[in-house]
């Protein structure tokens, strides 16, 4: 229960659970942890606040490190087009990110789980890097006859699959048809202010 309690810190912090989940803390209590958590008063954030508040939704959402996160913002300021969107569409192509958001495991700590356990095939390879960057027409699936088990709670998760993401529970296989749109990405997350606290 410690263990959940911390995942979900920033959750009661913001009033909302980042991964949508119904169990989480911040649904029975959508305020600060603390005995004066209820009757403190939102106080306006500085600008620096702002930024800060949003790199850690972005790095709590997806499980990263602050040493992920500035990598993947360098790659991102390396990258043609806007850094805030090329930044976002990167995050969200790692090998863990679509295993999660593609459907095949309820949190995104259990997708890190799948694909370092080594149950994740990555048109056909297994792949067991979370940080493995995915290209558009790339398959991943799950070896449902190595891992029965795996398998079949991978088709029982229930999730809304976003439309750059063609998830086949059936076959276990999540083909990647196209780079997401920021807009499309199901975080609420401002990836502009990311990229400004990072460029300061």
């Amino acid at each position: 229960m410690k263990q959940v309690q911390a995942k979900h810190k920033i959750c009661r912090r913001l009033g909302y659970c980042i991964w949508n989940m119904a169990k989480c803390p911040s649904a029975k209590r959508p305020y600060p942890a603390g005995l004066q958590g209820k009757n403190t008063k939102k106080k306006k954030l500085s600008t620096y606040g702002e930024m800060m508040q949003e790199k850690q939704k972005l790095k709590a959402h997806y499980a990263l490190t602050e040493r992920q996160l500035r990598n993947m913002f360098l790659l991102a300021k390396r990258t043609e087009g806007r850094t805030d969107e090329t930044l976002m569409r990167h995050i969200e192509l790692r090998l863990q990110s679509a295993v999660y958001h593609g459907g095949f495991a309820p949190t995104i700590f259990a997708a890190k789980q799948l694909v370092v356990h080594r149950h994740v095939r990555v048109d056909g390879k297994i792949v067991d890097r979370a940080s493995y960057l995915l290209k558009p027409g790339q398959v991943i699936s799950i070896d449902a006859e190595r891992s029965p088990a795996i398998a079949e709670a991978a088709r029982g998760v229930n999730s809304t699959i976003p439309a750059y993401f063609e998830a086949n529970k059936e076959q276990l296989k999540i083909t990647v048809v196209r780079e997401p749109m920021v807009e499309e990405i199901p975080v609420q997350v401002e990836a502009l202010r990311v990229v400004e606290y990072y460029a300061r």
